[in-house]
């Protein structure tokens, strides 16, 4: 019966811990990816919750012009509603792209008339443009609300 004493050489180790340099290379060219992936979802994320945030200042400010009140809001002052909604609550990271509002709104509007209030933003994007080449920097968000005079 023979018994067997193996001992491990220093160029069997050497080839063992080898692998463990492909795990890096492979993370090194799968990593590109996940950044992208990972900016995309934050970028879609932010240009979802500015969506959302301009409905709801459109609807702010078709609120504010519809309110029984004589004489009736000028257009100025229901742009300046939504602007002001906008201000406080679109994420801009410091952009100078101010939100657009036009609005039908008349003075002389009875009971049971439409006001429509559009209001419109472009969005930068901020980091996949210049990461993920034919992406358009800028994209124009808009929302419009319509509502009956009271």
């Amino acid at each position: 019966m023979e018994v067997s004493n193996k001992r491990t050489t220093v160029k069997e180790a050497y080839m063992r811990s080898g692998e463990s340099g492909t795990a890096l290379i492979e993370f090194a060219i799968v990593l590109p990816f996940l950044i992208t992936i990972l900016f995309g979802t934050i970028e879609f994320g932010l240009l979802m919750f500015n969506k959302q945030v301009l409905t709801n200042a459109s609807r702010e400010g078709a609120r504010y012009g519809i309110v029984a009140r004589d004489p009736r809001h000028s257009e100025a002052e229901i742009a300046a509603v939504v602007e002001k909604y906008c201000a406080g609550q679109l994420i801009t990271f410091g952009t100078e792209n101010e939100p657009v509002t036009k609005t039908d709104a008349d003075s002389s509007a009875t009971f049971g008339q439409d006001l429509a209030v559009t209001a419109t933003y472009d969005y930068d994007f901020l980091l996949i443009p210049g990461f993920v080449p034919g992406l358009p920097d800028t994209v124009t968000l808009s929302a419009q609300t319509s509502m009956r005079y009271e």
